[in-house]
């Protein structure tokens, strides 16, 4: 049993005539008989019968068929799915940090898909910390993840596609908040709330206040920064975070940092391994061509 025969019983179940079904199959008749006999001599059992002019399904012919249209449907849409993938449709699994969802992200998802208008392509978009994204993209649950730059990740590749600045951040009411700008070393007499192991920021932070030889006082650790800012807002001590907009609408003191000088980079990661779909590579080019930085 092949391919052939179960579209040519599905197209004679149709038509009823022999003739008919070899012209619209641009086979001889013959053949397409040959190849009936041979689907029934494997069945076990008679498939068409003769009524007058026509032939018509016995009632195992009529059962059979209800299988034949069913895998036939199943198959077709594969075929067309795999066509359309081809030709650069299909599902883009993205991860990313809650931080470039708010403009980043959103705005080059949408230049994307303007140029890329003729196709039907979606994105399913998840959002966590480094150390979830990196997971999920070695798990092969994300095609491409956003996120900060993990080192010992030989199997990853990383591509610069952003920045952002680290700022203080500081309650309304804090000492430190008549401050426009500060040295690091000013945070060491607070609490401070810090970045927990899991986040990509950690050892970012933690190579700052290295840097000047200073201890900070870490009174709580939290994965998100604007998790942090809320806490920060509610007078839970100070902190170290990457400015983002979100924070103008914060009860907080957004307080530049004089010393040391940092700029925090944003990465697409990226399997090296990994066979990206056509759709995918599609979208990994357009990062890596209109977002690539130094």
């Amino acid at each position: 049993m092949n391919l052939y025969q179960l579209r040519y019983f599905s197209l004679l179940a149709k038509t009823g005539h022999f003739r008919k079904t070899a012209e619209q199959l641009c086979i001889t008749q013959p053949s397409l008989s040959h190849s009936i006999s041979l689907l029934e001599q494997e069945l076990g059992g008679t498939l068409f019968e003769k009524q007058g002019r026509r032939s018509v399904l016995t009632p195992k012919g009529s059962q059979f068929l209800k299988y034949v249209e069913k895998s036939l449907d199943v198959l077709d849409e594969g075929i067309l799915n795999m066509r359309h993938i081809a030709m650069g449709a299909g599902v883009i699994e993205l991860g990313f940090l809650r931080t470039l969802g708010v403009g980043f992200l959103p705005e080059m998802a949408h230049r994307f898909l303007e140029e890329q208008k003729e196709k039907t392509i979606q994105f399913k978009f998840h959002t966590g910390i480094t150390a979830s994204l990196l997971e999920g993209l070695k798990d092969e649950k994300y095609d491409i993840v956003f996120c900060t730059k993990r080192e010992n990740e030989p199997d990853i590749h990383f591509i610069p596609v952003s920045k952002q600045d680290l700022v203080v951040i500081a309650p309304k009411n804090h000492p430190l908040s008549g401050h426009e700008s500060t040295n690091l070393k000013e945070l060491a007499p607070y609490p401070q709330i810090y970045f927990s192991q899991a986040s990509g920021l950690r050892g970012i932070v933690d190579n700052l206040f290295q840097k000047i030889q200073v201890k900070p006082q870490i009174a709580y650790e939290i994965d998100e920064d604007i998790v942090i800012a809320g806490f920060v807002s509610k007078g839970f001590g100070v902190a170290v975070v990457p400015y983002m907009t979100d924070l103008l609408r914060m009860d907080v003191k957004i307080i530049q940092i004089s010393y040391p000088d940092w700029e925090r980079k944003f990465y697409m990661a990226a399997l090296k391994t990994h066979h990206m779909t056509p759709v995918v590579k599609n979208f990994y080019d357009y990062v890596t061509t209109n977002y690539g930085i130094l």
